[in-house]
């Protein structure tokens, strides 16, 4: 692959540079010549680079002595943010947990959930790696104790973002089918403060619940 630089006359005196990423190929015998892409509009530094990286296509290993100061840097992580947020979107997490910055936090609570479990703190750490602010639109960072305190938001906002999530899914129509978890649990021990004796669907005698 090569650039070109074709530079033509138009019939009122004006002349026009075209900047074309070419390249040559065989076909039955002839070599032939046809444009991958045009960069007229590209700015002159992309240009630069891209005929700087042509150029040494060759001969990768000689760079780092011919531009002691460039350094390599991992950038975030995008991928599992942006599909996950995507799914939030379509299901409709994002318009009931809202766009201002405490709806952002929750749903990164959310997403975090889903691409790495764990604590607020190991949130928070995703979030260096990945690029969830970027995505979210969160003009600044957060810590553990601002994702703390968005549970409380959260717990207060709770009855409303609800009601926006069945909206979203059913509209104005009622469901005709409820499904709700009859699950039980017992204690082991009795200094469980929340714990009391109760009916025990399990049938285990002497447990509180």
């Amino acid at each position: 692959m090569y650039i070109t630089k074709p530079i033509r006359t138009s019939k009122n005196g004006k002349t026009y540079q075209s900047i074309l990423l070419r390249e040559s190929y065989r076909e039955d015998g002839k070599v032939k010549n046809r444009t991958i892409a045009n960069l007229t509009h590209c700015k002159p530094k992309e240009v630069a680079a891209i005929e700087f990286a042509l150029k040494h296509k060759g001969d990768f290993a000689a760079l780092p002595q011919t531009l002691p100061s460039l350094q390599l840097q991992q950038g975030f992580s995008v991928g599992a943010v942006w599909t996950v947020y995507q799914l939030a979107k379509r299901l409709g997490i994002e318009d009931a947990l809202g766009t201002g910055r405490e709806g952002k936090l929750a749903l990164w609570q959310v997403m975090a959930r889903v691409i790495d479990q764990g604590s607020r703190l190991s949130a928070v750490r995703l979030a260096q790696t990945h690029a969830g602010c970027d995505v979210l639109g969160m003009e600044r960072g957060f810590d553990e104790n601002d994702l703390y305190e968005n549970l409380t938001w959260l717990s207060t906002q709770q009855e409303a973002i609800e009601r926006r999530l069945f909206a979203h899914r059913r509209g104005r129509q009622k469901p005709n089918l409820f499904l709700y978890d009859v699950t039980s649990t017992y204690r082991e021990g009795d200094q469980n403060e929340l714990a009391a004796f109760g009916y025990n669907r399990d049938g285990k005698k002497g447990k509180k619940q």
